[in-house]
């Protein structure tokens, strides 16, 4: 009866000592429901093709709906926030990485949310880059001619990009590096930025490749410089921003899945372990190929390696722009 009661007392110990939430039962059936993967830009974009384009075949590895849910708002943040304050079950994802996370901590004066600490790094996805490039209608070919024309036209150039995240660093270095007068105006994401773009109600704009590819190759936008470290093989005419005298300009983003802190780890690693299944297919390779995205397969640890090491860059960056968010 002893040796009963002292296995009985151990069990009940250990059930109460497992995080809230990570029951063995619970982390062996999940998932059991609807999957959501939270984009906190709007529909178009490369956060968004992305999402869209994993969701359909995790959703197939894991035999339950994944949806992609479309929450933009305040940089990022209104999508991203809520993510945060969600039930860490792993039904609830963000489709976050460098704006999202890395960037955010020192570029906000104030938030409601820590973008690294309340998150749980699942599964990095890909990388993508950015270009620079301007509405057929400005004469520049080069980043050197843009910088001529702005400095004999100023406050004649007007450039657009989402507030806070990659595009809106791109064009604010080029304008305090070189001193040139353009004018700026916020987006909510890149789609509704690049509609004006193609529209000529902005002149110069910045966006991952993934978004810009199709309208450089249509002819309906000129590309200047690229911010990867070697060029694009789709436009090997095109040079790196590094080719054009501006060393320690930021190369590449990160996207990937992150859960809400405290998410059960055997629950990220089902799901970490579903993604880079997917991500091995030949098929989801050739779309990210399409779409100028470099897959990238990793441990949740590799994940939040990259974002610690992003979020380092990004504050030396924020300073030299002085920009500040409130």
């Amino acid at each position: 009866m002893t040796r009963i009661l002292l296995v009985l007392l151990a069990v009940a110990f250990g059930a109460a000592t497992l995080p809230m939430g990570a029951t063995p039962s619970r982390a062996q059936t999940f998932p059991s429901r609807l999957i959501r993967i939270v984009v906190p830009f709007p529909a178009g974009g490369p956060t968004d093709l992305l999402a869209r384009h994993v969701s359909q075949r995790l959703s197939a590895m894991l035999g339950q709906g994944v949806i992609v849910e479309n929450e933009p708002g305040a940089g990022g943040r209104t999508g991203t926030q809520a993510v945060a304050r969600a039930n860490p079950d792993g039904y609830t994802l963000l489709l976050g990485g460098t704006n999202s996370n890395a960037m955010a901590a020192a570029l906000y004066k104030t938030l409601n949310y820590d973008p690294i600490r309340d998150f749980v790094a699942v599964a990095a996805i890909a990388t993508d880059s950015n270009a620079l490039v301007v509405n057929p209608s400005v004469p520049a070919k080069t980043i050197a001619e843009l910088v001529s024309y702005a400095k004999a036209n100023p406050g004649k150039l007007v450039s657009g990009a989402a507030l806070g995240i990659f595009p809106h660093f791109a064009l604010e270095l080029l304008k305090v590096r070189t001193e040139i007068d353009m004018i700026f105006v916020p987006y909510k994401g890149a789609a509704p930025a690049i509609t004006d773009l193609l529209g000529g109600q902005i002149q110069v704009g910045a966006a991952a490749k993934s978004v810009l590819l199709p309208h450089i190759q249509a002819g309906k936008l000129r590309p200047l410089a690229v911010t990867s470290m070697a060029r694009w093989p789709e436009l090997r005419e095109v040079p790196t921003m590094r080719e054009g005298g501006f060393a320690g300009y930021p190369s590449e983003i990160w996207f990937g899945l992150l859960a809400p802190a405290a998410t059960p780890p055997a629950i990220v690693a089902r799901l970490n372990a579903a993604i880079n299944q997917c991500l091995r297919s030949a098929e989801l390779r050739e779309s990210f190929a399409k779409l100028g995205l470099e897959v990238k397969i990793g441990t949740p640890s590799d994940f939040a390696a990259a974002i610690a090491d992003d979020a380092k860059e990004w504050d030396g960056i924020v300073k030299e722009t002085g920009i500040k968010l409130e």
